[in-house]
């Protein structure tokens, strides 16, 4: 269920930004959507 809603907010906020023209609003989306990815699973290091 987790993984659905993280995929969810992705494309929202992906759709948003397309969207919005406004810069205050597109950074405040960018933020979000940072935050978002950064909640992927992180890549394993190669040792």
């Amino acid at each position: 269920m987790e993984k659905f809603i993280h995929r969810e907010n992705l494309a929202l906020l992906r759709k948003r930004l397309a969207e919005t023209q406004d810069e205050k609003q597109r950074a405040v989306i960018l933020k979000l959507l940072a935050e978002e990815e950064a909640k992927d699973t992180p890549l394993r290091r190669k040792s």
